[in-house]
């Protein structure tokens, strides 16, 4: 799995969410068309937003999306720009299927769950922060230092 790392102008990065979309009222609104459908809607969309959709997933009432994002992205904004883009595009498609479970122009629940990702263990990153500023970190550092040529 090779370097997963991006660059940008004046940073590397590497930030990963798994965001989770409800239905309105967890209806169980999703078939296996609409939910192909809406994998292609969320693949699309966040590339206007320098983003990359991993993969995604769920159940007839609710969706989960890993995707791989930008530092600048402002979270809220790209995940609502998600649910309004994917919902019109639905409702455009499969207005006949779901009028039997809403009566309004309805398809996500307003509230959303989203949660970082990352290759490391939190008991890796733990352990990690624990070894920073003890004599060991600083017996490694200093031999690591003179190991290395001189400019």
């Amino acid at each position: 799995m090779g370097n997963a790392n991006k660059s940008g102008s004046h940073a590397v990065f590497n930030i990963k969410l798994h965001i989770v979309l409800v239905t309105k009222y967890r209806r169980k609104t999703r078939t296996p068309e609409l939910l192909e459908y809406l994998e292609t809607a969320f693949g699309d969309i966040p590339e206007g937003w320098r983003c990359r959709l991993i993969e995604s997933g769920g159940k007839p009432d609710h969706v989960h999306l890993p995707v791989d994002i930008h530092p600048a992205l402002d979270i809220p904004v790209l995940i609502n720009n998600l649910k309004t883009a994917s919902a019109r595009r639905t409702r455009n498609r499969f207005a006949e299927h779901l009028a039997a479970f809403y009566r309004k122009p309805l398809f996500w629940h307003r509230a959303y769950f989203v949660g970082s990702v990352g290759g490391a263990t939190l008991e890796t990153v733990r352990a990690y922060v624990d070894v920073q500023g003890t004599e060991e970190h600083a017996r490694k550092a200093k031999a690591k230092s003179k190991t290395k040529p001189s400019a």
